[in-house]
């Protein structure tokens, strides 16, 4: 590494370290939700937290099975299908009223794991049940970072009305 690429680094994790304050959330309500087959399961995520106006939403826990997966792996532009039968391992991740960003673990009959950036089109096999805290007080939104260029989560307190 040079002392150039090094100094470049050190300023990335600098700035990265000044964006990222922490803000907190006063006011939680848990929603428990269950999907029922064929249902997809980012589409009902989105579909959720529009009927219910979540601007700041996070998945506490899911558990199921698909009977299809499409994931984006690390890296790649293209999403990944498969059909059969998948466990849910894990659901992780924030989301609002206007972006998601879900991360999905699976594993097929035996046992072997994939995982990923959650796509449409995973459809629920028997059932999923899902546990969603909104974060009433906050306000997520997703802004371009320079570091990369991807639209990056900004996590911002709700403007009380007057």
């Amino acid at each position: 590494m040079t002392v150039r690429s090094l100094i470049l680094l050190i300023i990335a994790n600098l700035i990265c370290m000044i964006g990222s304050a922490q803000v907190n959330s006063q006011q939680q309500n848990l929603y428990v939700l269950r999907l029922k087959p064929h249902a997809d399961l980012k589409r009902s995520i989105d579909e959720f937290a529009n009927t219910n106006a979540i601007k700041a939403g996070a998945i506490v826990t899911c558990v199921g099975s698909l009977e299809q997966y499409n994931l984006r792996f690390a890296n790649q532009p293209n999403g990944s299908k498969a059909t059969g039968h998948f466990e849910v391992l894990s659901l992780t991740g924030t989301f609002s009223d206007t972006a998601l960003h879900l991360h999905l673990s699976v594993a097929d009959s035996t046992g072997a794991t994939t995982g990923g950036h959650l796509l449409d089109e995973n459809l629920v096999y028997t059932t999923i049940e899902l546990v969603i805290a909104d974060l009433s007080d906050l306000e997520f939104s997703r802004e371009v970072d320079a570091t990369y260029g991807y639209p990056e989560l900004v996590v911002r307190k709700k403007k009380k009305k007057p």
